[in-house]
């Protein structure tokens, strides 16, 4: 069987998402808006497929293929048939669960790969014995030839996402390394193009030279449209001694039915606000524009307090290994009154609160735009995981000068409030009934001020195309250094191709820290109804929970490469260590030796130290990364983060140590299950499942009812298209790794 960091086990959490109440409170009309908003987000998520691995299409075909023919209990009695054991058919069940809540096989949370905890040779005669294989002999037999060596490889290569050989992901062909990556960025710098909606594939040539295609999202392939901003865009160039190509058409049938939902949609929109924004995010989907996503967007920012909230597109670049791609996603939600009222309150003081973060005003923006800030319930959330809230959209010049959009995800935070006593680690026994009862009101609180004040908060400076400042020049002083400002942002550079490969964690770091911060705050705490007692509590354990988190991040570390796989844990990680830095005893990490003889660990934190030692480091640490971010300083921005982000086994913490025992005692992230609109009639209802494997796996073989085998023959054809770019991506191990 495979290390358990590869697999997920039987007993994952898997909980449904509930959004019954708020789709109830829906009229007719926004119901059917909601409807054909959840259908365009369900249809772009199947490109996260495309976006993970070259296998991932394939896998997906193939289990929708099974479980259409077979629902899981059908099928459960073949399997042990064919000599599966309960727990093994168990295991098959949450893998295939695995796939679709993930959008792929690699994990959205730590990019690591997940494989079947069964034989290969079992699940094999279960695949070509089913009735699907009955039905389509040739086409389940190709698919599993396809897929079921890379389904199960855990060649150190594969195990991971990454570039080069580092891991894998087809957001650059396999051949891609960091340099390519680098080289297309200054590429699409010179271009005033956005990578967000892009993949990079690169072909040498005969004469030795590198051929690199530049590939946009559209619907739309070679045919140029008439007014179309990017047609001049789509030809060949030379660029620093290499052969560049735009080209467009990317998932092209899969956003083709995006648009026919958002054309649709339109027809329900509540303003001029969401019909305009429609349409500018079918003109961006068509055409390949970010400029019209852009526009769309600020549709949207405009779009105040919509009793159905949504927002869709090539949105997060985590999972990009260089830092600038987004992933396709998408999400529909219903507006929860009670909680939105709290963060109203905390728009309200927001002005107030931004005078109180650590660093001068000439570093925050010269106006602060206000914010919708809402807590939804989600009703629909496709691509590879569902986050807690959100602070979107992501473009640097939109969030500077037209401001941005908060929401938490109710329903969403209510799945990861459900805590155990007995699965709770690290935490001493007199931590963990306080750590139950306020978990889920200090991260209400962490929340709201991470999303609104962490990544609402902080000015860029940047130099435009005309050569004007946005800052004083002569007057603006860094604080770290006591001399004029030296760096600054040029015209065309942004936040995320700066800082590529370190932007996202730095920045969840940035906002993270700011709600540690903030949350020492009485005014904060009060908004929220947390006075006395009550508001130490949740400070305590909203201290503890991100000192707890740092220590839980050390699985998200590979160390055969030394990097990072996931963001946030990282960015948690990093405080962690600037907290133990601050000394005095304020945070402590001990290794012990757990009650079944196995080796453990306890962290502690000091509350009678937070305000006193505590809150300084903090504020002196959250200081520089503003200022470094600010001033686009990435040498030093890279030095600070990159220092604190380092693992290593020195003492007295021995985190590489530490880190072995994490994997010992890991949780595996809880698998949601989400419902299905279903149109009767002029009617929209709203299908529930099971809070199990089974039940997901049921939500998303009724996903596409109308069109689901013609899906994923289109998946199939569009990743056999590129296929050649990661063959033989297998034999070669990353250094350490032969």
């Amino acid at each position: 069987m495979a290390d358990t960091q590869y697999i997920l086990p039987n007993d994952i959490g898997v909980f449904s998402l509930d959004c019954r109440e708020a789709f109830r409170l829906l009229s007719p009309t926004e119901r059917l808006y909601a409807h054909h908003l959840s259908r365009a987000a369900w249809y772009g998520g199947l490109a996260v497929l495309l976006q993970t691995s070259p296998e991932a299409p394939y896998i997906y075909a193939l289990l929708s293929r099974l479980f259409r023919a077979q629902d899981p209990d059908q099928l459960r009695q073949h399997a042990l048939a064919e000599g599966l054991t309960e727990e093994e058919y168990q295991a098959f069940l949450v893998y295939a669960a695995g796939v679709y809540s993930n959008m792929g096989n690699y994990k959205s949370f730590g990019d690591t790969k997940f494989v079947p905890n069964l034989p290969k040779d079992k699940l094999g005669r279960v695949i070509l014995g089913s009735k699907a294989a009955q039905q389509r002999p040739e086409e389940v037999r190709d698919l599993w030839q396809t897929c079921g060596d890379l389904m199960f490889s855990l060649e150190p290569r594969l195990r991971h996402l990454g570039l080069g050989k580092e891991g894998v992901t087809t957001y650059f062909s396999g051949d891609c390394t960091m340099e390519d990556a680098k080289l297309a960025q200054d590429f699409l710098d010179s271009q005033n193009l956005s990578a967000y909606n892009t993949r990079l594939f690169k072909v040498v040539g005969q004469e030795g030279k590198s051929h690199y295609e530049v590939r946009l999202a559209s619907v739309l392939n070679t045919d140029p449209a008439l007014d179309s901003e990017l047609t001049s865009k789509l030809k060949r160039y030379e660029f620093q001694g290499n052969h560049f190509q735009v080209t467009r058409g990317d998932y092209a049938p899969i956003l083709q039915k995006v648009v026919e939902h958002l054309e649709k949609a339109k027809a329900y929109a509540a303003n001029s606000h969401q019909e305009q924004m429609l349409a500018q995010y079918v003109e961006s989907f068509t055409q390949g524009s970010i400029e019209a996503h852009k526009r769309g967007s600020r549709f949207w920012i405009q779009d105040k307090g919509p009793i159905v909230e949504s927002y869709i597109g090539f949105i997060e670049s985590y999972r990009d290994p260089f830092g600038s791609r987004g992933e396709f996603e998408g999400f529909v939600a219903m507006v929860n009154k009670a909680m939105s009222a709290k963060f109203e309150r905390l728009v309200a003081s927001a002005e107030q609160l931004l005078k109180e973060l650590p660093w001068p005003l000439a570093f925050e923006k010269d106006k602060f735009l206000t914010p919708d800030f809402t807590s939804l319930d989600v009703l629909t959330f496709a691509g590879s995981g569902i986050p807690a809230g959100i602070n979107i959209p992501n473009y640097d010049d939109l969030r500077q000068t037209e401001g941005f959009k908060n929401v938490s995800l109710g329903n969403v935070l209510a799945v990861a409030y459900a805590a155990k006593r007995e699965k709770l680690t690290f935490l001493e026994e007199e931590d963990k009934d306080l750590y139950i009862r306020w978990k889920g009101p200090s991260f209400d609180v962490q929340v709201g001020l991470h999303e609104l004040l962490g990544h609402g908060s902080g000015k860029l400076f940047v130099q435009d195309e005309k050569g004007a400042f946005n800052f004083d020049k002569e007057t603006v002083i860094n604080p770290e250094t006591g001399e004029q400002i030296q760096s600054w942002y040029r015209s065309g550079e942004t936040w995320d191709s700066k800082f590529s490969t370190i932007a996202s964690s730095y920045e969840e770091c940035r906002a993270e820290s700011v709600g540690l911060y903030l949350c020492l705050n009485p005014q904060v705490l009060e908004i929220f109804g947390f006075e006395g007692a009550d508001a130490e509590d949740v400070i305590y354990v909203n201290w503890l929970n991100m000192v707890r988190a740092g220590l839980l991040a050390l699985e998200f570390y590979t160390p055969e490469a030394a990097n990072w796989r996931q963001a946030h844990m990282q960015a948690r990680f990093v405080i962690l260590r600037v907290l133990l830095e601050a000394g005095e005893g304020l945070v402590t990490v001990t290794p012990t030796t757990g009650s079944d003889g196995r080796p453990d660990a306890r962290v502690r934190l000091d509350r009678s130290k937070i305000r006193s030692v505590g809150r300084p480091a903090l504020e002196r640490f959250l200081r520089r990364l503003q200022v470094l971010k600010s001033t686009g300083d990435v040498v030093a921005g890279r030095a600070l983060y990159e220092g604190y982000a380092a693992v290593t086994d020195a003492p007295p913490e021995c985190f590489l140590t530490l880190r072995d025992t994490v994997l010992l005692r890991k949780e595996s992230r809880k698998l949601i299950v989400q419902p299905n609109t279903r149109l009767e009639g002029s009617e929209v209802q709203l299908v529930e499942y099971e809070a199990s494997a089974a039940g997901l796996i049921r939500s998303f073989c009724e996903r596409f009812p109308e069109d689901g085998p013609e899906l994923e023959e289109v998946l199939i054809q569009l990743a056999a298209a590129d296929a050649r770019f990661w063959r033989n991506q297998a034999q070669e191990a990353p250094p350490g790794q032969a």
